[in-house]
């Protein structure tokens, strides 16, 4: 059962991660992991459907005997409580009442039904007795809620209650209350009363959280009469036929109704003491339980040991788990993706409590059961008993029993029969569709007669057709009775043949000779019939035109027929039916076999009886022959009224031919007579005939027309045809192709899915790496902290040397103090020392395996080795993403939260209305920036559910080594190897996991001590500025804002905004030197905490404790420096020569940027350096960057750096401060709000950002962050939209201006597409592309280069391309041939391209038609960045330089 979803959870942003499929007993959990179950109940299922469902039989079959138990099982808060029913603590609706109640409601209204119905038959009303239990399980002591004298002080105490079991295994319990009922009422008071003793508490989780497992137990005992059996009417017993005497059964059913305390999480719940102390055992009570499912639910564990012993929730629960109960379990989850990890256990935990299968058996008395036995046997004997007397079963002449002969012999005579009924039903139907296809023939033959002769018509045809029917109906008939008369005519013979044979001389005679007789009648009738017909027919045929004389008679002389079967009338036991056709052909078929020659004379004589019948039957079947014919001739007749009518109208028709005939005669002589009359009369005539002249040609064209029409539909018929021919062919390849995409679409998922798991193992193996170098380079620091502190103690040692005169007792102790700290670092000597035994341990199996190992031993060791790693990486991967999963929760409350104040900022903005319009529209901007975290983090909820979902296929598939098989299978020295093994294992593992927890307490105790000291250093700092303060104004002001601000911020470095201009208010403008020197008595006041700051000059106490590998004090002579370069010899020809070289990075160079007097370097040392040219020397260093700067950017006194998914801003002009910090997602942070410490993952919602660029005016900032193009407006600071289009990450882009103002964005990604974004001004929201650029390259874009009205791209696939900015089309395309072109630029004040690809190498292009211009080797290294300013070039590489170059003459015509 699925609860809805709780308000809270609604207003935290949680996603339902739950699915019903619709009509299906079946939940699909996150995308794709479906459970089926028996019934499965969605959020919106009522409580009176799930008892329909699930309680309702059970209560019934409680009345019969059976036991039966419901309980209810999720996590806490997941509505256990609410479905069993056991929460009374506020009043509730009838349609609200859980199982409980309704159960009891039922259980009483069945009561009363059946003494109803009992009273009503007049049986004796069956008597009810019902007791109630209540127990509670609260920290494995059985408790009793009806109990009224129990003190909360007495759940502390150990209960009295005891658990036993009887001899058929059935459960009870001693010293518990039970109370007995008579009514629902009286039932739910005891269950209220119970409920409200009940132990409950408030958690995190869940507001009013059952702290115990509660089981509420019905006892149900009724006496009844025994049900009345089948067999009970013909029974033989005396006592039953003279006597009434009722015969009384007692049934017993015990019900019970469990609700069961939710399995919790102590991080989820946060629960403490007593309420840990309860999570903890309501989780072990579980435990036991989860274990008895599996136990029973796994089929390759049915064998082993069922665990119920093992908590006392399963061993009260023991028969309802396996044993002689019905029972449902009912699995309470919740929607929420916040309970993901709970509800796939839930589902998992019910999934498997499906397979275990229960052995359900009827309570009865002892009494009751010999009853039902003995009733048993009783009918198996009476059926037995039926047997002998009908004849079925009969005993040998052996005396063995057995089935008699003529048994099966009559059931094969019934087979038979039954078919052949089967077989002439069929014929029949036979029959009647060829009658119907021989009428519609002969119709259609005499349709065609009557057309040739020119008399035919629809009516007509269809009147010939119903006479042809019904005269094939009278023939059928006809035949049938000539068939039923030669059988009744053989039948006589073989009976008079058998009187003369077994009879007397004149038994029979007077019978036969009047059979004879009527015999002959019957045949001069049929004679006579015969004639009257033939002349009947003579007489048509005069009548009649030949045609269809001769198709009439065609039909009354058919001799085709074939041979019909009719059942003979009103005779048993006939031997053959016969049935004869139209020519006297007679063909016999043999219907029950042949009668035996050795009949008995009973037999002789009833066939003998049933002749006089059968010759009754004769003469009426003559009667219905006479009828037939008579219904014939009437059909004749009207047949030749049909013919008189037709006549009658071809009589018309010539009538009205030879009017026509006058007509035109008198016409003719009319013709001749206006000869001589007036030309008026003429001309009268003429129009009148010229009239219908025009009419009669009108009447053609109109049947020419459609002569036309009809021949051209014809001819598109045939068009049509070949089209649909065409078009069937064209579906039926579509067809076949949409198959094969179906197949490739498959292996291509499967190939998907492959990699995904192969990815998926690939990152767990990266993480690993990664936590075994973190757990180095922690050690690494643990031991050059060792050395420093053993150093300080030294210092300190002789510190107090010098202070204080010692005692000779003291003197001889303290040389022994030099020697202490050598015996500190305890935890490597405990490595080592407790390493040597466990290798001996560990050795010692070896090396006695000489003696009795085996290479099987060593085989299983290592398929259990494997599986231990495997099970343990398992777990920590699902932990690890467990954990990935529960921080995005709370990032996404988190943004939940904040976007909630931000819309009821909005409201009260909106209703103040001052300056409403700009406060809306930046939060609005926010709200949609929210949002769109929010959608990103529900995504990677979901890809993490996903993962996990994976994760735990993966481990159900990966079970391949059975643990149980493996340790079953071995032998006695094996199970040694095998625990020594184990037992060294353990060791290791003991030892390693001991030497964590030192190594975490001991760093824990250095954080603590470190945020001491850097509490203590600022307040000393503060009370220092303080004093300077009272004489410098402007120092106090600083100190006024800060002081405003909140506490002071911790982990301020001299780099920072307010301690550099503290610094220089303080007269100290940089910091001094650092050097060894003697400790004072202030620093002396913290050497004892080891504090790695103390040797730092006073000016640098407020930084931050890094750790040694990164904490690099860099002198002041120390600063990068621009040095002038000679050209060498061999290049002093070149035109393009390197002129000076900046130095001064201590990693690779990744970007450069530049303007006449000032250039800007990123590097992977996390630092942006800032260079004047006109002196040559760095000016300043902006620091404090997570991770390498891999794009800088220049305007107007504004710094842009980038370093993974953030935008530092900076403003140099006074001190190099950062201002803002922008992240790839739009958000804006006032000042450094970036972690200074390194740190190479991306935050979630986030994506990298890999290339930044500046519009010609500088007024807005294009951010290449994952696959789209952040736009910022940087007069706001504030994020305007996107551009969207790429499938793969962006790489590159170049912003140029048009003159309608619009800004001209290319871009290049790794999907191999170049796309251009038209971004006009103020435009916001998500743009797409204006273009895309075709033919793309090979591979991923890796520079842009613009030139006038061409730009230039760059890609891994060795290719530079020139494309036309007007037409958008492709000019011309090179190949670098050496290796990746990383970098292109335009030489300033020439017409050359310049490239630098990832061997150093520089190459020169003509612009125009891209000839390669020469060629020059610039760095030994790749060369990251490439920029310009009016007069020089920079180039930016892995040698950790920057190399400036000048052009000494025209580039055009080559670099020499």
């Amino acid at each position: 059962r699925i609860r809805p979803q709780l308000a809270k959870e609604k207003i935290e942003g949680c996603h339902i991660c739950t699915y019903v499929m619709p009509g299906e007993p079946q939940v699909v959990l996150g995308k794709d992991k479906a459970f089926t179950y028996d019934y499965v109940f969605d959020m919106d299922t009522q409580q009176d459907a799930i008892y329909t469902h699930c309680t309702e039989r059970l209560i019934e079959g409680c009345f019969e005997g059976y036991n039966a138990t419901i309980f209810a099982y999720g996590q806490t808060g997941s509505g256990k409580t609410y479905t069993m029913g056991t929460g009374f603590d506020v009043n509730i609706g009838e349609d609200e009442l859980g199982i409980i109640p309704r159960a009891v409601n039922h259980l009483f209204r069945g009561i009363e039904e059946r003494r109803q119905t009992a009273t009503e038959q007049g049986r004796p009303v069956p008597e009810f007795k019902i007791n109630a239990q209540f127990l509670e399980l609260y920290n494995e002591e059985v408790l009793d809620l009806f109990d009224s004298t129990r003190d909360l002080e007495a759940r502390r105490q150990k209960s009295n209650i005891k658990i036993h079991e009887d001899a058929n295994g059935g459960i009870y319990t001693v010293g518990v209350t039970t109370r007995t009922v008579t009514s629902a009422a009286e039932m739910i008071q005891c269950l209220k009363l119970g409920a409200l003793s009940r132990t409950t508490a408030s958690t995190q989780m869940n507001v009013q959280s059952s702290r115990s497992h509660a089981i509420f137990t019905i006892h149900l005992c009724q006496v009844r009469v025994c049900s009345p059996d089948n067999n009970d009417n013909v029974t033989d017993n005396r006592l039953a036929n003279d006597s009434e005497i009722d015969e009384f059964e007692t049934l017993t059913a015990k019900f019970h109704f469990v609700d069961l305390a939710g399995s919790e999480r102590l991080k989820r719940t946060g629960a403490t003491g007593d309420r840990a102390k309860e999570g903890i055992s309501i989780n072990c009570g579980l435990l036991a339980l989860g274990n008895v499912i599996s136990a029973l639910g796994d089929r390759s564990k049915r064998s082993t040991h069922v665990p119920y012993r093992d908590s006392k929730l399963t061993r009260l629960l023991q028969d309802s788990l396996g044993g002689n109960s019905q029972t449902v379990m009912i699995a309470c989850i919740s929607p929420s993706d916040r309970d993901f990890m709970e509800t796939l256990n839930t589902l998992k935990y019910a999934n498997r409590a499906r397979n275990i299968k229960n052995k359900v058996m009827v309570n009865q008395d002892r009494a009751s059961q010999q009853i039902s036995a003995l009733r048993t046997e009783i009918a198996r004997l009476q059926m037995e008993l039926m047997e002998y007397k009908t004849g079925k079963r009969m005993v040998g002449e052996d005396g063995m029993e057995g089935i008699n002969d003529l048994v099966h012999e009559n059931s094969m005579l019934q087979t038979e029969n039954n078919n052949l009924r089967v077989r002439v039903k069929a014929m029949q139907e036979t029959i009647d569709a060829q009658r119907a296809r021989l009428t519609q023939i002969l119709s259609d033959q005499a349709n065609q007669a009557l057309a040739k002769a020119g008399e035919g018509n629809e009516e007509i045809g269809n009147m010939i057709q119903n006479y042809i029917k019904e005269i094939e109906e009278l023939r059928a008939k006809l035949l049938e009775s000539e068939a039923v008369n030669e059988n009744l005519r053989k039948n006589l013979s073989r009976a008079s043949t058998r009187s003369s044979i077994f009879g007397g001389p004149g038994s029979f005679l007077a019978p036969e000779k009047e059979a004879s007789d009527v015999i002959e009648m019957a045949k001069k009738s049929l004679e006579k019939m015969k004639k009257k017909e033939r002349k009947k027919k003579k007489r048509y045929k005069k009548i009649l035109n030949p045609s269809f004389y001769q198709l009439l008679y065609k039909d009354l002389h058919h001799t085709s027929f074939k041979v019909y079967l009719f059942p003979r009338l009103h005779q048993e036991g006939s031997d053959h039916e016969e049935a004869e056709d139209a020519d006297g052909e007679d063909e016999d078929f043999d219907m029950a076999g042949e009668e035996s020659s050795d009949e008995s004379d009973s037999e002789e004589l009833d066939e003998k009886e049933n002749v006089q019948a059968d010759l009754a039957n004769i003469t009426c079947e003559i009667a219905i022959k006479q009828k037939l014919i008579d219904e014939l001739e009437n059909s004749q007749r009207r047949l030749h009224t049909l013919k008189q009518q037709y006549e009658q109208k071809l009589m018309m028709l010539q009538n009205k031919i030879r009017d026509t005939q006058l007509e035109r005669d008198k016409v003719l002589h009319n013709m001749g007579s206006v000869e001589s009359g007036t030309e008026e009369k003429a001309k009268k005539i003429k129009v009148e005939y010229e009239r219908k002249l025009s009419s009669m040609n009108k009447e053609l064209q109109k049947l020419q027309s459609a002569q036309k029409e009809h021949a051209r539909l014809l001819k598109n018929q045939s068009q049509y045809e070949k089209q649909l021919k065409k078009l069937q062919q064209d579906v039926t390849e579509m067809k076949k192709t949409k198959v094969s995409l179906m197949r490739q679409m498959k292996e291509q998922q499967e190939r998907n899915r492959a990699s995904e798991c192969r990815r998926n193992r690939e990152i767990a193996s990266l993480k690993k790496d990664q936590r075994r170098h973190q757990v180095r380079q922690l050690e690494a620091q643990k031991r050059q902290q060792e050395l420093i502190l053993r150093r300080k103690n030294e210092e300190v040692t002789a510190l107090r040397r010098q202070v204080r005169p010692m005692s000779g007792k003291v003197s001889r102790k303290v040389p022994e103090s030099p020697q202490e700290p050598s015996h500190r670092p305890i935890p490597g000597r405990l490595q080592s020392s407790a390493a040597s035994p466990s290798n001996g341990a560990r050795s010692s199996p070896v090396r006695m395996g000489s003696i009795y190992l085996s290479r099987t031993a060593r085989a299983k060791w290592q398929s259990l080795e494997r599986r231990v790693s495997d099970i343990i990486m398992q777990r920590m991967t699902i932990s690890n993403m467990e954990t990935d999963m529960n921080r995005l929760l709370k990032q996404r409350e988190e943004l939940t939260r904040r976007r909630e104040r931000v819309s009821r900022k909005r409201e009260k903005t909106a209703v103040d209305g001052a300056d409403a319009d700009r406060s809306l529209a930046s939060l609005n901007e926010e709200l949609e920036s929210l949002s769109a975290n929010i959608d990103y983090i529900n995504d990677s909820i979901a890809d993490c559910q996903a993962n996990i979902m994976q994760m735990e296929e993966a481990k159900e598939e990966g079970d391949t080594v059975d643990v149980t098989a493996v340790i079953s299978s071995c032998n006695l020295s094996e199970a040694r190897f095998l625990l020594d093994h184990f037992m060294t294992m353990a060791i290791n593992k003991g030892l390693q996991a001991a030497q964590k927890d030192s190594q975490l307490k001991v760093m824990e105790g250095r954080l603590k001590q470190t945020e001491i000291n850097s509490a203590t250093q600022n307040q000393l700092l503060f009370h220092m500025l303080k004093e300077k303060a009272e004489i410098n104004p402007e120092l106090d002001a600083l100190l006024g804002s800060a002081l405003q601000g909140g506490k002071p911020r911790q982990n301020l470095r001299p780099s920072d905004t307010l301690a550099s201009d503290l610094m220089k208010l303080c007269g100290e403008s940089r910091p001094r030197k650092a050097r060894r020197r003697t400790t004072t008595q202030m620093e002396l006041l913290y050497a004892s905490s080891g504090d790695l700051s103390c040797e730092s000059p006073t000016g640098d106490f407020s930084a931050p404790l890094l750790p040694l590998t990164e904490r690099v004090e860099v002198p002041a002579d120390m600063q990068g420096v621009i040095n002038p370069v000679t050209a060498p010899k061999n290049s002093r020809g070149a035109k393009l020569q390197c002129v000076y070289v900046a130095e001064g990075h201590t990693k690779p160079v990744l970007c450069v940027d530049a303007t006449d007097d000032l250039l800007f370097t990123g590097s992977k040392d996390r630092t942006c350096k800032v260079w004047n040219l006109v002196t040559g020397q760095e000016i300043m260093s902006l620091a404090d960057h997570p991770s390498s700067v891999v794009s800088v950017r220049y305007t107007s006194s504004l710094v842009f750096t980038v370093s993974t998914a953030y935008i530092k801003v900076w403003d140099i002009r006074d001190s190099a401060k950062c201002i803002r910090t922008l992240t790839s997602s739009g958000q804006v942070g006032s000042g450094d709000t970036c972690s200074s410490v390194r740190s190479l993952t991306i935050p979630p919602g986030e994506s990298q950002i890999n290339h930044i660029a500046l519009n010609p005016s500088g007024s807005f900032l294009y951010a290449a962050a994952g696959n789209a193009v952040r736009m910022w407006d940087l007069r706001k600071f504030v994020s305007t939209g996107k551009l969207t289009g790429h499938l793969g990450p962006v790489t590159c882009l170049t912003v140029e201006k048009l003159g309608n103002g619009q800004d001209i964005v290319l871009t290049g990604s790794k999907d191999h597409h170049i796309k251009m974004f038209e971004v006009a001004e103020g435009a916001q929201g998500s743009i797409t592309s204006s273009h895309t650029f075709d033919p793309a390259h090979q591979d991923g874009v890796e520079s842009l280069a613009v030139h006038g009205d061409t730009f230039y791209s760059s890609s891994r696939d060795h290719y530079i391309k020139k494309w036309d900015l007007a037409s958008k089309q492709l000019l011309q395309s090179v190949s670098a041939q050496a290796d990746w072109v990383s970098v292109l630029g335009v030489v300033p004040g020439s017409s050359v391209l310049l490239s630098g690809c990832r061997g150093g190498l520089l190459r020169l292009w003509h612009t125009d038609s891209l000839t390669p211009l020469g060629e020059l080797q610039g760095h030994d290294s790749p060369i990251n960045g490439l920029a310009s300013n009016s007069s020089q070039l920079f180039t930016a590489s892995d040698d950790r330089t920057v190399k400036i170059w000048e052009a000494k003459g025209s580039l055009e015509d080559g670099i020499h």
